[in-house]
């Protein structure tokens, strides 16, 4: 069901166009993630959203009413929790920071049983006489976190909500944001520059490029076969540059992709071509196996990356090759730096744009 409508949106600064002519729709329940570059604009869309900032031009309607309707404005702030990159914290308690916005919503039924329940839903039980400022950063951003969910929001935006914060931190906010999404049906607009965090958890994502709308639709549609824009500026995703010629045993293109390495794809193409294989559906093994998988490469570990839940490789196989496992499969493996691995993925993970 249309929740969110947003229609030839708007924003300048002087002479600075921040956001251009966005128009898209947002369904109740939906988690959509806003990609792009600094500067592309999502912060602007976020406050826009969040009816802090007035757009230049275009319309905003939540549940089908006009944001800009004065008569509607401070009602429907109030359905709105925003937790930005960086949160000011009041010098006093925890429990006082995360009842602040209970009291300037004069809203104080039941308001110490309602911080105990949402401090224990973010990992802080325990915290209310803490002072909030002596907090590690990962600890005030989870209280920022539980002072947008204490009024129980039907809309929660998210502004780069885990860009400085450590694997650990990251994965509890994560988890947090994805169960207030799947449980309690609240619609989130998350902004981030990690991929992978959008590829875990968004149904439709948002493309900006200078405060224009690159790409808008399902997360399975977008991720799947990846704009050359899109892999521009993430630089994290196996994305390769390439030339296809038919096989001549199969139907199946080999990709010269350079440095003495070459992939099959299942999508016939002949010529140069851009190639695209998702970390998640690259197998890694200790020694080679044999499989249905197309695709074997040799190589060694360069880079490990602790993403909470899973651990992303970088792995030298002439051509720098990412992928993701769970924490499980890293140990049991015994994984390390110069580790030598086998990357195993079919003709169909490689994908030709």
């Amino acid at each position: 069901m249309e929740f969110v409508q947003i229609e030839g949106l708007t924003k300048q600064f002087g002479h600075v166009i921040a956001l251009s002519n966005v128009n898209l729709s947002i369904d109740h329940g939906d988690f959509l993630t806003v990609v792009g570059p600094s500067g592309s604009g999502k912060t602007t869309l976020l406050r826009l959203l969040d009816l802090l900032e007035e757009a230049s031009s275009g319309k905003i309607s939540i549940g089908g009413e006009d944001t800009s309707n004065p008569n509607n404005t401070l009602r429907l702030r109030r359905g709105i929790g925003i937790v930005f990159q960086h949160n000011l914290m009041l010098n006093t308690s925890v429990y006082e920071n995360v009842v602040y916005p209970l009291k300037i919503r004069s809203d104080k039924s039941d308001a110490s049983s309602r911080v105990h329940k949402v401090l224990e839903q973010v990992g802080l039980a325990g915290y209310e006489k803490r002072r909030a400022i002596t907090l590690s950063g990962g600890e005030m951003q989870r209280v920022a976190l539980a002072q947008a969910l204490i009024y129980k929001p039907k809309i929660l935006l998210l502004d780069e909500p885990t860009a400085n914060l450590d694997p650990h931190n990251s994965s509890i906010i994560e988890s947090i944001v994805a169960r207030v999404n799947r449980e309690d049906n609240v619609t989130v607009v998350l902004s981030t520059h990690n991929i992978a965090q959008a590829e875990r958890f968004a149904t439709k994502v948002l493309i900006l490029r200078s405060g224009e709308v690159a790409d808008y639709g399902s997360a399975s549609r977008i991720f799947e076969n990846p704009s050359s824009f899109l892999a521009s500026f993430t630089e994290k995703w196996n994305i390769f540059h390439g030339k296809a010629s038919p096989s001549t045993k199969d139907e199946l293109s080999i990709i010269d992709i350079g440095d003495g390495v070459s992939v099959e794809s299942s999508t016939l193409k002949h010529g140069n071509v851009n190639t695209f294989i998702n970390p998640d559906e690259i197998i890694l093994t200790l020694y080679p196996v044999e499989s249905s998988a197309r695709n074997m490469l040799e190589g060694h570990i360069i880079q490990i990356v602790d993403l909470g839940e899973r651990v992303q490789l970088d792995v030298d196989c002439g051509k720098k090759f990412t992928v993701r496992i769970t924490k499980k499969s890293f140990k049991e493996m015994a994984l390390n730096l110069e580790a030598r691995v086998y990357l195993n993925f079919k003709a169909s993970s490689v994908k030709i744009t």
